[in-house]
């Protein structure tokens, strides 16, 4: 799925919006002798945006256009250093509430739905965006943000609330709430939109079952407007993502070059119509693959194929390369284990080894002690290594109400 005329088009406005505006990029594209394409050929050859140079520019040297026209920012959490800002216009808010409303209705929201948002507000471009679409479509925004479970499920039950917006980790924290209090019977849910974080298949069919809603996956990062640029359809064969706003490739995450679709790699986005603060070329870290052919549903945007994970969140152990995805994959293979897992890396000073520790959720009917072995065993056979395994009761692993940390390298404390 190469780009096309008029996304080329698109993408020379952008150019000139960032050359005219002396930001960050122009001199980045000035120094490259990049004024315009003509051909994807040409498109190929401008370099990578990434979250470095975002950082590098703060707070505002990316923005494209004057104060005047920026009615709003928003910021990632900086957890892993300076934080990243993104000045917005009024026609970049619109567009994003645009967005966001047509997830709405590819999930078959309706303005006659009451739509529960739990994600938070402030900075992130969580709860604000969920419920722009919400307003957009016509539907009632409840804006409870996260925290407060008790409150949580007596709005529910009071307001009759019949979509559920939540990280997956919150999600499964009030289905088990839920559940544990019996009050399935008063929940009018029939729908949940979930997004911020990767979630196994095991986690859910657990949120759909206890709560008995149909699940959506909602898809989007603070860097390109938030959440709701794409979104999968009721054929549940991969995510729609608006290509009238957006221009998505897919690259080797080690070579750059780009891969045709079907094939697995980094998903890179190209913001075509946004004005405060473009990006050409924006290296997500997110690992997917473009979905060949169209849908059975009809729809004709590109889809991208469930996020495998992050080429950031690789990590090593003996010499293996692991990811989180891979974790997940044995343990959905073991019966009665849980979707909830932890992973310890340590060094062993003795044996001068790493070690590593999986802690892992089963039912009561499971034998703890055969459990591990089998993990042990899917380990050794898939991964080549064999993990020391912890098999804890249902509920032992603390919830989040945002996203969850799985992993906790101790190596370099």
């Amino acid at each position: 799925m190469r780009i096309n005329e008029k996304q080329l088009e698109l993408v020379n406005r952008q150019l000139q919006r960032i050359l005219e505006s002396g930001n960050y990029y122009s001199e980045v594209y000035r120094k490259a002798g990049i004024d315009h394409v003509s051909s994807p050929e040409d498109f190929e050859r401008i370099p990578f945006t990434d979250k470095a140079d975002l950082r590098n520019a703060y707070p505002l040297g990316i923005q494209a256009v004057p104060d005047e026209q920026i009615v709003r920012i928003h910021s990632s959490s900086g957890t892993t250093g300076k934080p990243v800002i993104i000045p917005y216009t009024a026609k970049d808010v619109d567009d994003w509430a645009t967005m966001f409303a047509r997830c709405y209705e590819i999930a078959g929201v309706t303005a006659r739905d009451r739509i529960h948002i739990t994600p938070g507000y402030g900075l992130w471009t969580a709860g604000i965006g969920f419920q722009a679409g919400c307003e957009k479509l016509g539907a009632m925004a409840i804006p409870m943000g996260p925290g407060n479970t008790d409150k949580q499920i007596q709005m529910m039950i009071d307001l009759q609330s019949t979509v559920l917006c939540a990280t997956s980790s919150y999600a499964l924290l009030l289905a088990e709430e839920i559940n544990r209090r019996g009050l399935r019977d008063k929940i009018c849910l029939r729908k949940g939109i979930i997004g911020s974080e990767r979630w196994s298949d095991a986690k859910r069919n657990y949120i759909a079952r206890e709560l008995g809603i149909e699940l959506y996956d909602i898809y989007g990062l603070t860097e390109i407007y938030g959440p709701g640029i794409g979104i999968n359809c009721p054929e549940q064969t991969g995510m729609h993502i608006f290509d009238d706003f957006l221009y998505t490739e897919i690259i080797d995450p080690k070579t750059g070059e780009v891969l045709p679709d079907g094939e697995e790699g980094e998903i890179v986005i190209t913001t075509l119509v946004k004005e405060g603060a473009p990006l050409i070329r924006f290296r997500t870290h997110d690992l997917s693959r473009i979905l060949p052919g169209g849908c059975s549903c009809g729809r004709t945007w590109p889809r991208l194929d469930t996020i495998r994970g992050r080429s950031d969140d690789m990590f090593k152990v003996r010499g293996v390369n692991m990811f989180p995805s891979q974790v997940e994959e044995i343990l959905g293979l073991v019966d009665g284990v849980s979707s909830e897992y932890k992973i310890d890396i340590a060094h062993d000073d003795l044996k001068n080894r790493d070690i590593i520790m999986v802690t892992a959720e089963a039912d009561g009917r499971v034998d703890f002690t055969k459990a591990a072995e089998q993990i042990k065993y899917l380990f050794k056979t898939r991964m080549s290594i064999t993990p020391n395994v912890a098999i804890v009761s249902l509920n032992t692993l603390p919830r989040s109400e945002k996203k969850t940390q799985r992993v906790f390298d101790h190596r370099g404390d």
